[in-house]
């Protein structure tokens, strides 16, 4: 098997000429176009290997047309230019999310918030506060609940039924893998003792078999068409309050991992010109022949709006203990986890989307998972040949130390969530034990072996903070405190690694590295401007991080205190 580190490391000519051509022009003294957007007095962390850093950059209309000085910089301003000068600040390439469920994301910030209840009487209080505010019939729904703050033990529908007698409740635990239904949205599902066992999932049932309310994974689909679909103008709101969320946290680009429901939203909006975030919308993996037809038909979009990519799940999660392992969970020794579907349903669904030109991108988070994944992988790529196809594996979060290397070796990108190593770093060691924890979230040992690793949020399941996770990659500080040295520390990564993960890595698992995730002469306006230098700080205040504006296009999206 070869491996194409050439391919890795190539570089468009064109920016390095116009990096070039740039600089010649700040210093020339023939009068050159004045730009439309300045920012000076900044540290700029390029991106760029060739100029890394830099104080000051300019853009005319949507691309950057030059990076230098702020004495270079200050040439190309006109009485029109808009010039932005904080002392003191950081400027980076837009923070590129890899893995958002964006809709979802937007419904929760109007939904009960359970992420951080500690106990069930809070639990039940909260839904039972917010059930007060609601129509008769109205449906609850998201929460993303944690029942590990409260030690563990599965919410039940007993614990709600009380405070939410005339509203149906569906809400799921905040990795998606599992979710809650009170008596009356079950009995508009028609679910009770007599439903049979889901594959691929479960139905958690009391001693007498009647159902607790928890469903897991693949018997979450039992809810499918009692929840009714929200309307045009519904998905319209949550887009943008997405849009909104994610700019304040100095998002530019995210990867939705949604379907064709969400793609038809974000083209109202590009058809509208409401978009002040840059989508590429996955859909589904099995649907790959209708994608195929789409992109034949339509193309694969522009520089705001984007598609070619396809989405499946290997398996469930480690906090729903549906994760797919080689070994028995250590407090669970009869379980495993599962497989959400069959091997060679995924196998064929793999080598049809990528014979087709399409981009592949599977949830894998057991190390079995995994392993079958990247044999699936392995196993396409010598039967359709060689090419460009950029494969991944998203959250590749337990990884057996003998597959560490096939990422690297197979060009498989593995598409990561920082966010999740301090959260599940609570209480991980107690599900897989202390040996298999050794290779979870592995930044530094895939990036060490030459992998591209690409960083995201997974929102609405964990925030989508890039801010965040930077600091959960370079800490590996538990959200407890319980691991002021970091859990798994030898995982660590630098400042710099975790930027580059959330720049140039997120726009080359697009295959969009010519345009976006550096900072140079030709490129995407599209920068962020935060209020220190991330390189110059003790690692663990690097969540104190503010940012102050967001630049998309060349047009400030977003600024802290408003206009």
């Amino acid at each position: 098997m070869t491996t194409s580190a050439p391919r890795k490391r190539r570089k468009d000519l064109l920016p390095a000429v116009l990096l070039l051509a740039g600089i010649a022009a700040c210093q020339s003294d023939s009068p050159q176009p004045a730009a439309t957007l300045v920012v000076t007095d900044a540290r700029v962390w390029t991106g760029n290997s060739q100029q890394p850093w830099a104080e000051a950059i300019a853009s005319n209309g949507d691309r950057i047309v030059a990076v230098g000085s702020n004495e270079e910089i200050s040439a190309l301003i006109g009485k029109a230019t808009e010039v932005i000068s904080t002392a003191g600040s950081m400027l980076v390439p837009g923070f590129i999310d890899t893995h958002v469920h964006f809709l979802d994301g937007g419904t929760g910030l109007a939904s009960v918030q359970l992420r951080d209840a500690a106990t069930p009487e809070e639990f039940t209080q909260r839904i039972g506060a917010f059930a007060s505010t609601m129509e008769a019939g109205e449906w609850i729904l998201i929460g993303t609940w944690d029942h590990e703050n409260w030690g563990g033990e599965l919410p039940r529908r007993d614990w709600i039924d009380a405070v939410t007698p005339d509203n149906p409740v569906w809400i799921n635990r905040l990795d998606g893998h599992m979710a809650l239904a009170n008596s009356l949205a079950l009995k508009l599902a028609g679910v009770d003792a007599d439903t049979p066992d889901v594959a691929g999932g479960e139905i958690v049932r009391n001693p007498d078999g009647s159902p607790t309310g928890i469903l897991k994974d693949n018997a979450m689909a039992l809810m499918d068409g009692t929840v009714p679909a929200p309307g045009d103008a519904a998905l319209d709101r949550q887009a943008a309050a997405a849009m909104q969320y994610v700019a304040s946290n100095g998002v530019t680009t995210v990867h939705d991992m949604a379907g064709w429901s969400s793609l038809a939203t974000y083209r109202r909006a590009r058809e509208d010109g409401s978009m002040i975030t840059r989508i590429y919308s996955v859909v589904q993996l099995p649907d790959w022949e209708k994608l195929r037809d789409e992109v034949a038909a339509n193309g694969r979009g522009d520089e705001w709006l984007r598609i070619g990519g396809l989405k499946a799940m290997m398996d469930g999660s480690l906090g729903s203990h549906t994760a797919a392992f080689l070994e028995p969970f250590t407090d669970a020794p009869d379980q495993r986890g599962l497989l959400i579907f069959d091997l060679d349903d995924v196998r064929q669904w793999v080598t049809g989307a990528d014979a087709a030109g399409l981009q592949v991108m599977v949830h894998a988070i057991g190390d079995r998972a995994i392993r079958d994944l990247l044999d699936i992988f392995l196993d396409v790529r010598e039967k359709n040949g060689e090419r460009d196809r950029r494969l991944r594996i998203e959250h590749a979060q337990h990884i057996h130390p003998d597959d560490l290397p096939r990422f690297a070796a197979q060009d498989v990108i593995a598409s990561m969530q920082p966010y999740h190593a301090i959260d599940d770093g609570r209480w991980a060691d107690k599900v897989i034990g202390r040996e298999r924890a050794k290779t979870t979230y592995a930044f530094r040992s895939l990036i060490e072996s030459g992998a591209h690793v690409a960083f995201g949020s997974d929102w609405y399941v964990a925030p989508a903070t890039p801010i965040e996770g930077i600091y959960a990659a370079v800490t590996r500080r538990t959200l407890d405190d319980a691991n002021p040295d970091g859990w798994v520390p030898e995982q660590k990564i630098s400042v710099e690694q975790a930027l580059h993960a959330y720049t140039y890595e997120g726009a080359f698992a697009s295959f969009e590295e010519d345009i976006k995730g550096t900072l140079k002469p030709g490129m995407l306006a599209d920068f962020v401007l935060l209020d220190r230098d991330l390189t110059a700080i003790p690692p663990e205040t690097i969540n104190k991080t503010r940012v102050l504006k967001t630049v998309v296009g060349g047009r400030v999206v977003y600024s802290a205190g408003g206009p």
